[in-house]
Order: structure tokens, then sequence, then C-alpha cells
């Protein structure tokens, strides 16, 4: 895919449905060319389909290790609040026709697999001292 090609889709994406921040769809393509290297090294080398799940645990690691403790809040400021939001705009980028799909997949595929925010704030939460718990 030509980078101009997703970025013409983007748009045209972001027109039609402007809720999430075209920044949201490009973090989206590259959650998507990480989890598809993971998987592949994970399969040998051998290119595969990437699953919904597999794409929302590539969407976290990569939030994570690209924005640390603000993970969360740029996702907020995208308009990203839930792996469904995630979903719809994977579909979205499906009917531009930039990401592929098998017949069996759906959005509710990405239907709430994790809290998404609370998942990102998760790793910078103080851990609960379990001596001053037990007070």
């Amino acid at each position: 895919m030509q980078p101009t090609q997703f970025t013409d889709a983007v748009q045209a994406v972001a027109q039609r449905e402007p809720r999430y921040d075209i920044g949201a769809y490009f973090f989206l393509k590259d959650a998507l060319d990480f989890t598809v290297k993971r998987v592949m090294e994970n399969n040998d080398g051998e290119h595969r389909h990437v699953s919904a799940s597999e794409l929302l645990f590539g969407f976290r690691d990569l939030a994570l290790q690209e924005f640390g403790p603000m993970a969360s809040t740029m996702m907020s400021e995208w308009g990203l609040t839930s792996c469904t939001d995630i979903g719809q705009m994977v579909f979205l980028l499906i009917e531009e026709g930039v990401f592929g799909k098998q017949d069996s997949d759906t959005r509710e595929d990405f239907a709430e697999l994790f809290p998404l925010q609370e998942t990102l704030d998760a790793p910078f939460l103080p851990k609960e001292n379990p001596v001053s718990a037990a007070r």
C-alpha cells in the first residue's frame, strides 16, 4: 500500500466519520504493522491474518511503548476510549479498501476484550502496600 493511498483513505474516513482523530488512524496502522511483525516472529516468519484480539493486544502494547504513562490520555484525545472504538476504525478502513478482512471477521470481535483506558493506566498506578492495606 502506498502511503498516499492510506492518507487519502484516512482523509475520506475522517470526513465521513469525524469521531476519531486522524492521528488515531495512523497509529492504528502502526499498531497493525507492529502486530504483524510480532505474529510473523512467532510463526517462523510466515505471514498470516491477524485476529482482532491479536491486534488489540498489539495496539495496547505499542501504545504503552510509544506513549508510556500518557497512553490513555493520548487515546482519549484521539477519541478512543474502548476496544470497540478500535474495531470501528478497523472496519472504516476496511470499507475504504486499505485494510483486509476475512469473511468471519466482525465488529463484535473487538467488543471489549479489555477496558482500554484502565489497561493503559494500570502499569503506571502505584502498587498498593499490603501492610498498610491490612490496617
